[in-house]
């Protein structure tokens, strides 16, 4: 792989990744919003959480990365973006927790970026 591809593949993993973040602080900030107003069960919060994550990871994949080397760009990105909300969501909370519910969650974002951008690749080439 020459530099070129290299320095290409590390900024569409880095624009996915910033897209995941971004998604998930917007789409949890009117999910807080809702959380205010009914008061759900933790159970509940927690769910909402994780689907927001999970749609997240799966929508910026198959939106922003290209075809060629999809599923690795893509497993990249879900990782790194999970990695980058932990922080993100630790400094606006005050506090940084790392749960066995993280350990699930980190490669399943990567999992299901990956799927998105192997989906994503698909359509933009049909």
């Amino acid at each position: 792989m020459e530099k070129s591809s290299l320095r290409r593949a590390v900024a569409e993993v880095a624009r996915t990744a910033l897209g995941y973040v971004v998604f998930c602080t917007f789409a949890l900030s009117l999910a807080a919003l809702i959380v205010k107003a009914c008061a759900p069960s933790q159970g509940a919060i927690v769910g909402m959480n994780w689907g927001i994550k999970c749609l997240g990871a799966l929508l910026s994949g198959a939106i922003l990365i290209g075809s060629e080397r999809a599923l690795f760009k893509g497993i990249a990105a879900g990782v790194l973006g999970c990695v980058l909300t932990m922080f993100l969501f630790a400094a606006i909370g005050g506090g940084f927790h790392v749960t066995p519910l993280f350990c699930l969650e980190l490669p399943l974002t990567g999992i299901l970026c990956g799927f998105g951008a192997l989906v994503g690749g698909k359509f933009r080439k049909a």
